[in-house]
């Protein structure tokens, strides 16, 4: 008889590592079972099993049939977990000038122009920092110590400010003193950025990823290792340091200047020489300062290729020290008596807004020379706005700076003036003339943007009517329903307005940038009183332009208070606080390299995590694993990957569904996700795996062909609906699921099983550890033989 055959080995340990999207979820929603445990991490982010698959590595009968464990990993906390995060809707500008940053064309090495592509973003975000402090001393130095404290009127009304009324004569009545109080309401708004900033540093920033043979800079092929999988990408704690210490001081020294620079103004107009002297050493000490924090700025960006422990110390300690030192000494300066000093018209030193404006408009324009001569060197037809992504999204991130600070000033200025109409009586209350020019164009911008809304929404019609022949033809031997194919069609169509994105922004940041020139020109070249901006014109103009400033300056306060608004909203409301967690899932992915006020990035803490995670579990138990991410938490999963040793990496696949890392990440970020990095990641993983859907609005295909004997990484499109009509498996309508519930899907399952049999043979396991219940048991058991 011939010998029997040799039973099949069993397939050994596997492991499906789950990632959710944004938004986040439950883990008792991802493993689809209501007992869960957590097998390791803590309340922000953490590991979870099914209750009963919590030690399955210790039971070998797990993995006979071949399929794997799942095990979830939750990071929702890490930007929408407490209530707090909702204030971080105020650091929006902040956020969004970090996102220009990460936007530049590719570069095949570290040129010049990529070196200065990353100075000239790190200034727009310099100034944005500048700007909001400036807008802070505007509301409480000039609209309130110096215009309504020094109108008798204002001050009647507002008895809380009578100690500093200069009507009443009293020791803070003096413009100086009144000044050096209220400096106190920026400085501290400086000062807890810093504090926010430097907690969130030591939480994220300071997550080291672990080590392996990723530190080499290239490939084994010998190519220029991507990015992201260099060892330092995500260890941002010495630049974030180094920027938190420049970007305090620059918020102190502007408070300073606001302070010390209107007192010496007065003492170079008044009589007596030290005092002049002294006003001039003052402003000659804060330009030095100034030029100390644009050096620190510009010096040095991120270090990816290494982890860089070190932290500079002599910015970081002193430089937010001398700052303050020099704010204190021109408080101190401006509360010297000067009994003839009056307060009249605004505070000296509105010009400010102009500068900062002009100059963000300089550097705008500076950064897309930049990003043009990049793009033109490695053009991709993908890319968006023909590289000129990053520069269009830096103008968007002043425009928001721009609307905050001026909708702040409207409205405080209303506020203030009560029922006087700004311009109108002696003593109106009124921020600068260039934020009432600022105001009146925002309803020209908002007139500009109806031109392509109406253009889309035409183009998306005609394409639903387009589709609707495609749909039906998918659905070969169904009868034709004319609702339920305008439905999908509809939704097809409109799932392909994320692909005009580019064009909005575009034009949002084309018409910001030449209304805002035509506010600077307005403002330079009006005649003005406080509070009226428009004045020795055509009386039709002249009406017109008012109007279009009254409208624009209540367009400024409603969004400013619909925006605190839902920022309350969001603080007491979790579902509210989910919405805001969103905008922070795909704003905050990135480190912070431009702005270090901005919210935390909370990748910096979720790829390591997950890195650490499949290194462990890889190495422990030999087994194979497959990581799943759906939206969001694929882009996680691939910078994860990324991160590997190449010993990891050849046990582990890839698997992603409803992903946007080439329909958003790969055309707005093409250094990072183009088709040159996404290739790279190709041929290093061993396998890969991508799901989409015509109706999902976010993800796509990643288009990455068939290489070097792996097969093409994009399955064809999913339908969706599953079932067109009524049929006996499923006699109820079938939702069209666009973005979510790609795991129902029959697919994903056999996908899965396909990337899991391609991966090489599981080693075997080491013998199995006793439960903690038995090693307990145990124990005991020896414990009562010793005594006995």
């Amino acid at each position: 008889m011939p010998p029997a055959p040799p039973e099949p080995s069993p397939p050994g340990a596997a492991l499906e590592l789950l990632v959710h999207g944004v938004g986040g979820t439950t883990p008792e929603q991802m493993l689809d079972d209501p007992r869960t445990v957590r097998v390791t991490g803590d309340e922000t982010a953490a590991m979870y099993r099914r209750t009963a698959d919590q030690h399955a590595e210790a039971e070998p009968e797990r993995f006979a049939d071949g399929r794997p464990v799942p095990e979830a990993y939750c990071w929702c906390n890490l930007t929408s977990g407490n209530g707090s995060r909702a204030l971080w809707l105020l650091l929006l500008p902040f956020m969004v000038a970090n996102l220009a940053h990460w936007m530049r064309p590719p570069a095949d090495r570290q040129t010049a122009a990529v070196r200065l592509y990353g100075v000239l973003v790190r200034l727009v975000a310099l100034s944005l920092t500048v700007l909001l402090t400036a807008a802070a001393c505007e509301v409480a130095l000039d609209l309130t110590a110096w215009q309504c404290a020094g109108s008798a009127r204002c001050a009647e009304e507002r008895s809380w400010l009578g100690f500093m009324s200069a009507a009443q004569g009293g020791w803070w009545s003096q413009p100086g003193r009144r000044l050096a109080l209220a400096a106190l309401v920026p400085t501290a708004l400086v000062g807890l950025l810093w504090y926010l900033s430097n907690r969130t540093w030591s939480a994220y920033e300071a997550q080291r990823p672990p080590r392996g043979d990723g530190d080499a800079d290239a490939t084994p092929d010998g190519r220029l290792r991507p990015a992201l999988g260099r060892p330092g990408f995500w260890y941002g704690r010495r630049l974030v340091a180094r920027l938190r210490a420049a970007h305090t001081a620059a918020g102190f020294l502007t408070v300073a200047a606001a302070v010390g620079g209107a007192a010496a103004r007065y003492d170079r107009n008044a009589t007596g020489a030290g005092r002049e002297v002294l006003g001039w050493t003052l402003e000659g000490a804060l330009f030095l300062g100034a030029l100390a924090v644009t050096w620190v700025v510009c010096r040095r960006g991120r270090s990816e290729r290494r982890l860089d422990n070190r932290v500079d110390r002599a910015a970081v300690n002193w430089l937010p020290g001398a700052s303050l030192a020099l704010l204190v000494l021109a408080v101190l300066y401006a509360g010297l008596p000067r009994p003839g000093w009056r307060s009249t018209g605004t505070l000296p030193g509105d010009p400010t807004f102009s500068v900062i404006t002009l100059g963000q408009g300089v550097l705008v324009l500076s950064l897309a020379v930049v990003s043009t001569r990049l793009h033109r060197r490695a053009p991709h037809s993908r890319t968006v706005l023909y590289g000129l992504g990053g520069p269009a999204v830096a103008m968007l991130a002043c425009a928001l700076g721009g609307v905050m600070s001026g909708g702040v000033a409207q409205r405080v200025a209303d506020w203030l003036d009560g029922p006087a109409t700004p311009g109108a009586g002696h003593d109106p209350i009124g921020p600068p003339v260039l934020l009432s020019w600022q105001a009146s164009a925002i309803p020209v911008l908002l007139l500009l943007l109806l031109v392509p809304a109406a253009v889309l929404a035409v183009r998306t019609a005609l394409a639903a009517r387009r589709l609707a022949p495609v749909v039906e033809a998918e659905y070969e031997g169904e009868q034709p329903d004319a609702v339920r194919t305008r439905r999908i069609a509809g939704t097809r169509a409109c799932a392909a307005l994320t692909d005009a994105a580019p064009v909005i922004v575009g034009i949002v940041s084309g018409a910001t940038l030449l209304l805002g020139a035509g506010a600077l020109v307005g403002a330079w070249v009006s005649e003005t009183v406080p509070g009226r901006a428009f004045t020795g014109g055509h009386p039709f103009v002249e009406s017109a332009a008012e109007a279009a400033q009254a409208l624009g300056s209540w367009l400024i306060g409603l969004g400013f208070i619909l925006f605190v608004t839902w920022g309350r909203r969001a603080y007491r409301d979790a579902s509210a606080r989910r919405t805001v967690g969103i905008l922070w899932d795909v704003g905050t992915f990135w480190p912070r390299a431009a702005h270090p006020f901005a919210p935390p990035c909370y990748a910096e803490r979720a790829v390591p995590d997950l890195t650490w995670r499949m290194a462990s579990w890889t190495g422990r138990t030999g087994g194979r694993l497959v990581i799943s991410g759906h939206s969001q938490g694929s882009v996680l999963a691939a910078a994860a990957v990324w991160q590997l040793s190449a010993g990891t990496r050849r046990r582990v696949a890839l698997l992603t569904y409803g992903s946007p890392l080439e329909r958003l990440y790969g055309r707005w970020f093409p250094a990072y996700f183009g088709p040159g990095p996404l290739g790279a990641l190709h041929r290093e993983l061993h396998c890969w795996r991508n799901l989409w859907r015509r109706t999902d609005p976010i993800g796509g295909p990643v288009n990455l062909p068939a290489e070097g004997g792996k097969p093409e990484v994009d399955h064809r499109a999913l339908r969706d609906p599953v079932v067109y009509g009524r049929t006996h498996e499923h006699p109820l309508p079938e939702p069209i699921l666009g973005h979510s519930d790609y795991q129902a899907a029959p697919v994903f399952a056999r996908e899965r099983t396909v990337l899991l049999d391609r991966l090489p043979p599981a080693l075997p396991l080491p013998a199995p550890a006793p439960l903690p219940e038995q090693r307990s048991d145990e124990s005991q058991g020896s414990s009562g033989r010793s005594s006995g």
